[in-house]
């Protein structure tokens, strides 16, 4: 659809500096590299017009692809995703591909509206069938003996006594005459409704208690499962409210509860209660209730060092019943503080204050922060010059937390079943590495507006918030992953608290979070039985239900590498290596870990090369089907904010890094490799809805300036900001149809969105845009980029991961510095591995 030609290619736009390679290669054709774009488009092409039925032995559509699962007892790859699809019978074969055996798990991913809902079983007062020895839950896996009056559990084949309310007679080939009717029977992912054996506990008191509680929280028992209640506590120091951050802040709220009183509903869940509190040098609570008349009356807690909840009246409210009163303090809490001379916020005895709130039933915690905490709980010094930091031993210290405090804070949050979210609208650096650490640990997530302003970054704002409140959310959340026979968990990567019995607990958990799971072998497995895994998160509705989601997931196993390689899923190796490259931020140094991550892609890739095709001449690049383009991810994790190489502000690595730990495999692979989409180029039909309203898009592009043209537009998208770059000597017409201005001088590069015109250009572009938002749920930044004119040029070409930019190489380098080393492992049997002899005491 797109001339790829590379002969007319644009010079490369300003940007970042890169890494050119040392030494002589030969010259190659940008175009005969492997392109990431001609596997997702044929994927998706693939899987148009055609279902996924997940039964084991297929390849399962790429993570990028917008696909309709059929559950057919092995759980949707939407939910779990594996790093093959055919597990390595032994430890040797699993050490010799070298690819990790790893699951993503996405417990609340959104489901395509083509798509049936996961079904829920009420397994009555004895709650669901469970393994007696393993304590596994049944599942379509699970095979009946002695006439139906026990089940062999798949996972450690221990047989479990029937329950006589759960008996039923078997059929002449042993299923259950019931099985049709039994969702949890042919389903691999089910929600069951549980009692209160599985009611959350109170938690133990805490060594350090964060805050003073006037009436002592029960320790021992359960709590009974309530709506989800939320705090929204703000920033009212004079950073918040000179930048504009409080009072967008405020709108916001009001929008996500109220709308706007015309085209947009509220959001927000109708059983839900509210607390509002305010924090500078002193804590500020509200009493909010409907009874009051006037102005909310406000109760203001001075010691920020010994925190307590002033009054429990009117501190929780429900969104309905005190419209009146909340609406006028979202009004007025910015004019309230307009002439504040407060420059400091106590942020940890603000988190204190919450979850004095929210102790002994859980929630969710949003926290609009935009100073520095230099005072109150876990008090930080402003940071020192961390540039001297780089390169140097103490450079790890930059990823960790400065004070244990924030740790603690999290931990309890995790808990007391409390998910803290914060909007950071700074103008200064905030030690995100510290104060992020709470949003890390209990589940929530972090939203970063630096330099806030309030014209461009109140819009994102907005949507990050409505995205938040409305998106599928549980709290008081438990995760078990359990493993059949021979295989067992090694490490959990995530934003989560890790218990001591190794369970994952999240304060809360969203549609938007995913988690990595690395396995390794305890003993050989069958390569005649399937190896399993099962995955349960226990958690809370946000109307107050209990349930149990399980995730059962039968996999192949291979004695071959062959085999191996066939069926691995590049999308979830990429997702987990990321991860764990991301994890070892605070024990090593950045280069190391780049030279970590170059070793495991050539490693992968040798071993390929020696184990399945073995007879080809060494000079060759071989490149396994699912792998033919992961040295460009690899290079796209490097170029990433979080392992870049040169000056990036620890802030924004730890934003980044933050965000990238949860992610899903899908928002990974869109954020390594960016959208690129070439406007000029869109024929008339694309993107325009049918007769039935489905929608066509458009096939996307290399992201490579020496596949661009000065006559063209172009849009990039990383899922944290779309650009739109327009070049130089662009037609007056394409400039009419898509901004209604005939000169490129003319062009604001200040707008906020594209114009809404009646033009065919601006109504296709619009309709791939709107698409993309619900997918996403929320509006990425916006910047307009006019070649050589605008400074959002820079972030363009550093989207482009293929050039060679972001302190690292162009894909073309990387690819023959890879090959290098496979060749020279092939040709004189050096290990590519690193140590004695090993390719880090090479000279490139």
């Amino acid at each position: 659809m797109y001339a790829h030609s590379t002969r007319s290619h644009i010079p490369q736009p300003p940007h970042s500096a890169g890494t050119p390679y040392k030494g002589l290669r030969a010259a190659i054709d940008p175009n005969q590299i492997p392109s990431p774009v001609d596997t997702i488009e044929a994927d998706r092409e693939k899987w148009e017009d055609q279902p996924y039925m997940t039964l084991p032995g297929k390849h399962p559509p790429l993570s990028t692809t917008d696909f309709v699962a059929v559950d057919q007892g092995n759980t949707s790859p939407r939910f779990v995703r594996m790093s093959t699809w055919n597990v390595p019978s032994t430890s040797r074969l699993a050490s010799e591909c070298e690819i990790p055996i790893a699951a993503i798990i996405q417990p609340f991913a959104d489901l395509d509206a083509r798509e049936e809902a996961i079904p829920l079983v009420e397994p009555g007062p004895a709650g669901p069938a469970r393994c007696a020895s393993c304590r596994a839950y049944i599942n379509p896996w699970c095979t009946w003996v002695a006439g139906g009056g026990k089940w062999k559990c798949n996972l450690c084949s221990h047989e479990t006594e029937v329950a006589s309310e759960y008996f039923c007679n078997l059929d002449a080939n042993f299923l259950r005459l019931d099985h049709l009717q039994r969702p949890e029977l042919n389903k691999g992912t089910v929600d069951f409704a549980v009692s209160e054996e599985y009611w959350t506990p109170h938690p133990p008191p805490s060594i350090q208690p964060l805050y003073y509680s006037v009436i002592p929280n029960p320790t021992t028992g359960v709590r009974t499962p309530q709506p989800m209640d939320y705090v929204f506590a703000f920033d009212v120091s004079q950073e918040a409210v000179r930048s504009g951050f409080l009072k967008i802040a405020c709108a916001a709220l009001l929008e996500s509860l109220y709308g706007d009183g015309e085209s947009i509903p509220g959001c927000f869940p109708q059983t839900s209660r509210i607390a509002i509190l305010g924090f500078d040098r002193t804590l500020q609570f509200y009493n909010l209730s409907s009874e009051v008349v006037g102005q909310p009356p406000m109760l203001v807690v001075p010691d920020i060092e010994d925190v307590f909840l002033p009054s429990t009246s009117g501190l929780f409210v429900n969104v309905a019943e005190s419209r009146d009163a909340i609406v006028d303090l979202l009004t007025t809490l910015p004019l309230r503080h307009e002439q504040t001379f407060e420059v400091e916020a106590a942020l940890g005895s603000a988190l204190a204050a919450g979850l004095a709130g929210l102790a002994g039933r859980g929630g969710k915690m949003v926290i609009f922060a935009a100073t520095l905490p230099t005072i109150g709980i876990g008090a930080l010094q402003p940071l020192v010059d961390e540039a001297a930091l780089y390169g140097t031993d103490k450079e790890k210290t930059l990823f960790i937390p400065r004070q244990e405090t924030w740790k603690d804070i999290g931990e309890q949050c995790a808990s007391e079943g409390v998910g803290v979210s914060m909007f950071l609208g700074m103008g200064r650096p905030i030690d995100v590495g510290t104060i992020g650490t709470v949003s890390t640990i209990s589940g929530g997530e972090l939203y970063f507006h630096p330099k806030f302003d309030p014209v461009k970054d109140g819009v994102v704002l907005s949507s990050q918030l409505k995205r938040l409140v409305s998106r599928t959310t549980a709290y008081s959340c438990s995760m078990r992953i359990r493993t059949s026979n021979g295989l067992r968990v090694s490490s959990q990567l995530g934003n989560f608290y890790e218990s001591a019995a190794a369970d994952l607990e999240f304060g809360t958990i969203d549609a938007d979070k995913a988690i990595a799971v690395a396995l390794e072998h305890a003993r050989t497995l069958d390569e005649s039985q399937f190896a399993f895994i099962q995955a349960a998160l226990l958690y809370t509705t946000v109307s107050g239900e209990r349930r149990v989601r399980t995730f059962n997931v039968a996999l192949r196993v291979a004695a071959l590498a062959g085999n191996v390689f066939q069926y691995a899923d590049m999308d979830a190796t990429v997702s987990y290596m990321i991860r764990e490259a991301i994890s070892k931020l605070p024990s090593g140094k950045i280069t190391h870990i780049h030279e970590d991550l170059t070793e495991k892609c050539a490693l992968i890739l040798y071993a390929y090369r020696k184990f399945c095709a073995a007879s080809a001449a060494p000079t060759q690049l071989i490149l396994p089907e699912a792998f033919r383009t992961l040295p460009l991810y690899i290079l796209g994790m490097m170029k990433t904010k979080p392992l870049k190489g040169r000056n990036v502000t620890a802030d924004v690595r730890n934003y980044h890094a933050h965000k990238i730990m949860a992610s899903s495999a899908r928002s990974i692979m869109f954020r390594l490799y960016p959208r690129m989409l070439a406007v000029h180029d869109l024929n008339d039909e694309i993107a325009l809805p049918d007769a039935n309203g489905k929608l066509d898009l458009p096939s996307l592009m290399r992201d490579s300036h020496l596949f661009m043209e000065s006559h063209g537009v172009y849009i990039i998208d990383n899922e944290d900001m779309l650009v739109v770059w327009v070049g130089g000597s662009v037609s007056p017409q394409l400039l009419k149809d898509l901004f209604d201005v005939d000169d490129i001088m003319q062009l604001d590069p200040h707008i906020l969105s594209l114009p809404v015109l009646s033009t065919r250009l601006s109504a296709q572009v619009r309709n791939i845009l709107a698409h993309r938002f619900a997918q996403r749920g929320y509006i990425p930044k916006f910047a307009v980029a006019r070649q050589d004119l605008d400074g959002a040029e820079i972030e363009f070409s550093d989207m482009l991961v293929e050039d060679q930019n972001n302190a690292a190489m162009s894909y073309l380098d990387y690819l023959c510095l890879v090959h290098k080393q496979i060749h020279t492992a092939l040709t004189t049997g050096a290990s590519i591995s690193s140590g004695h002899g090993g390719f880090r005491s090479m000279p490139w």
